[in-house]
């Protein structure tokens, strides 16, 4: 026997803290405010650092100072080139640098020891997040020059109090740049890719409009031509019996009838599948097919042109596409033979059916009318539909 097992339920998350809700939100909407007003948070920002550095100058600075003899002018001086650069970090990040950094160099041999690392850090992570790594190196090996001259002119307790927490604290901000930058990057990579695919998709889209207008256009053209011509030979027939045969005449006047009810039919269906947002594929496929050529010669017969067919093999193994295109084909043929053949001319379709596929072979005895002839839109047409099943005309 199978022994039960336990079944655990799975854990449930734990939710945020609410100061942890607190310090994204405060953290999103500060993102947030230096995206719209980029500025004005430069200000903000470069004001408090000055008000801090004017804080130390007014005296702080001596607490921890190895020289305490500094004159005042200079140890002021020294303030705001530590701090007014930073108005400027967002445009000449290396150029605020350099001024930071020969600061804190005059700070660290005079003895006066401003508290110039953090802002510093500012600065360095605005290079990490836009500046190549080469720059954002030559940067750390600046910010380590000022470390270095104090600690070989004061060096009681640099090391291990000055230089060691100030290189890993510059070492994070840099990779927390480096982290920034990435993200943004990897997100700015998304946008454009998204923005690429929208413009793919809109050229597909355009595209599969033209080649829908383009398919349109020869339904239309293979449909309307045809019987229209169909039409004419019967309506110039009839006009020519009805003096001698009103019988023929009649019979002309309702294949007339016959020709144009096909015609309407053949063109509600192209209309219907155009006014369907979702067509089935049944209602997609077009209704001619290999087995209604018999009655296309037919009506072309009842038109006034003699045809002859010869049929070998059975249209069965013959996809429904290419049934389509060779109908057309034939249509096509059969119509430009109505309209350009002359009187006396005689049309031969032949029709094989093997393995590799169909071949069709219409040939017609017409020197040629004088009929103005259109743009040649059915012999690309004819082209163009053999061309998709990788046929040849």
């Amino acid at each position: 026997m199978y022994e039960d097992e336990a079944v655990t339920e799975p854990k449930a998350v734990p939710e945020p803290q609410p100061l942890t809700q607190f310090l994204q939100r405060l953290t999103q909407r500060v993102r947030a405010f230096d995206r719209r007003r980029p500025l004005v948070w430069d200000v903000l920002v470069t004001t408090f650092f000055v008000a801090a550095a004017l804080v130390d100058a007014g005296g702080g600075w001596r607490n921890v100072a190895p020289n305490t003899e500094v004159p005042g002018w200079l140890v002021f001086l020294m303030s705001m080139g530590l701090s007014l650069p930073v108005l400027w970090r967002r445009r000449h990040p290396m150029a605020v640098l350099t001024v930071m950094v020969a600061t804190a160099l005059v700070s660290s041999w005079s003895g006066a020891m401003l508290q110039a690392a953090l802002i510093q850090m500012l600065v360095l992570f605005s290079i990490a997040m836009r500046l190549p790594l080469r720059t954002l190196g030559r940067a750390g090996l600046m910010m380590t020059v000022p470390l270095v001259v104090g600690a070989a002119r004061y060096p009681e307790d640099s090391w291990d109090q000055q230089i060691i927490p100030n290189l890993w604290a510059y070492a994070v901000v840099a990779l927390l740049g480096i982290a920034v930058r990435s993200r943004q990057d990897y997100t700015e990579a998304l946008v454009e890719r998204a923005r690429q695919l929208e413009v793919e998709r809109d050229q597909q889209a355009q595209l599969a409009a033209a080649a829908e207008r383009t398919r349109i256009a020869r339904e239309m053209h293979d449909i309307i031509g045809h019987n229209l011509s169909v039409i004419t030979g019967l309506a110039d027939g009839g006009s020519y019996a009805a003096a001698k045969s009103p019988e023929r005449a009649a019979q002309a006047l309702e294949a007339i009838g016959s020709t144009s009810r096909q015609a309407l039919g053949e063109l509600r269906r192209l209309l219907d599948v155009l006014r369907d947002e979702t067509p089935t594929p049944a209602e997609l496929a077009p209704q001619p097919a290999l087995t209604d050529l018999d009655q296309l010669i037919d009506g072309v017969r009842a038109a006034g042109l003699p045809v002859r067919t010869t049929v070998q093999g059975s249209p069965d193994s013959v996809p429904a596409g290419p049934q389509l295109t060779v109908y057309r084909v034939v249509q096509e043929a059969l119509t430009n033979t109505l309209k350009h053949g002359g009187p006396g001319a005689t049309a031969t379709v032949d029709v094989t059916y093997g393995e590799g596929g169909v071949t069709v072979e219409v040939t017609d005895t017409g020197a040629g009318g004088s009929r103005p002839s259109g743009k040649g839109r059915g012999l690309t047409g004819m082209r163009e539909r053999t061309a998709l099943y990788e046929g040849t005309l």
